[in-house]
């Protein structure tokens, strides 16, 4: 049985809004619990079906859970060199983890410890990035520098690999294959972050699609909204970004905190409204965009300064949104509440 560790942890700190918006009832509370492992850089939460909130801790190899209802803390620690970058959770409580740093899917059982471990089938894939959820219970994933997107079958344990497009010139000649999120028609959307491209993955075919950005954008994180259009963050220029699949059409928005805002950490919510981090500025900023206005109405900063938020999570039960920082902490944005029901 793995190791596993446990922790209380009562200090929270919490934050709201630094700047004016456009009411206060449009401003998230944003609150923090400490993460006991010092240094670990606790990133990508998840919420699981009991609430708990999952995460890796990067730099020393371990899956953990807070309840945020007692502030404990809950470590099961992974095999050294594993550098977990993400994980995700099944409704029947299993844990999926990227082992980013050796080359493999994990499988946790919480109540054992025990891990499976599916290995790439490729060498080149060494480092699994992202995964995500599809409608079947199935797993999509990134592959930054190995230069895949690939498709995970959890009950047979295989994997297929789609090869990203090649880049000259650049860093190892690999797209990036970053950020990932699901469409309505059960579609991966990857951003390409060493491009100016958003990739998709017909399921059907298994092949790779590109739609062009302007030149010089580096897209890193993306959601879809419930009309199936591609919201991205420029991290290179400092932009949010809307992709329509059907037309191809780009349409920008330069960040409140400008070209160096470096926008990382992204998600949408129940209200189709867009929520990012700027990342290049100390502190960082948790800002707020509404598609239907077109505006900025809500720029937050991050408690204890957030150092980087690189992914985030919302969990439509509670209207909130997750996060992990490089300041060693899991925030959670109570955002305002949501106007209507989007189907």
């Amino acid at each position: 049985m793995r190791r596993t560790s446990t922790l209380v942890v009562a200090a929270v700190v919490t934050a709201g809004m630094t700047t004016p918006a456009t009411s206060q009832s449009q401003d998230p509370t944003l609150e923090a619990w400490q993460v006991p492992w010092e240094e670990s850089r606790p990133r990508d939460p998840f919420v699981g079906p009991d609430g708990k909130v999952w995460f890796v801790g990067q730099r020393s190899h371990y899956a953990a859970y807070l309840d945020p209802a007692t502030g404990e803390f809950k470590k099961f620690d992974l095999a050294d060199g594993t550098g977990p970058h993400n994980l995700i959770v099944r409704d029947d409580g299993m844990v999926f983890y990227a082992g980013n740093r050796a080359n493999h899917i994990g499988k946790l059982d919480p109540a054992t410890g025990e891990i499976q471990k599916y290995m790439m089938p490729d060498e080149a894939a060494r480092d699994p990035h992202t995964l995500v959820w599809n409608e079947d219970g199935d797993i999509w994933f990134t592959v930054q520098g190995g230069n895949f997107v690939g498709h995970f079958d959890p009950e047979a344990g295989s994997t297929h690999l789609v090869k990203a497009p090649e880049v000259q010139g650049r860093r190892g000649g690999s797209s990036r294959p970053y950020g990932i999120k699901m469409d309505s028609q059960a579609r991966p959307w990857i951003a390409l972050f060493n491009t100016n491209m958003i990739g998709m993955v017909d399921p059907s075919s298994m092949e790779l699609k590109t739609y062009e950005l302007p030149e010089g954008a580096r897209p890193r994180r993306l959601v879809v909204d419930s009309k199936d259009i591609v919201w991205y963050v420029d991290y290179q220029r400092g932009y949010l970004g809307r992709l329509d699949p059907a037309t191809g059409t780009v349409r920008e928005w330069q960040n409140p905190g400008g070209a160096e805002s470096q926008p990382y950490g992204m998600a949408i919510d129940g209200d189709d409204r867009i929520w990012f981090v700027e990342t290049g500025l100390s502190p960082n900023y948790f800002v707020g965009f509404d598609p239907e206005t077109e505006q900025f109405f809500s720029r937050t900063e991050v408690p204890t300064g957030g150092g980087a938020v690189r992914h985030m999570h919302y969990d439509p039960n509670t209207n909130a949104v997750w996060y992990g920082t490089d300041t060693n902490t899991i925030g959670r944005a109570k955002l305002p509440p949501l106007r209507r029901n989007v189907s």
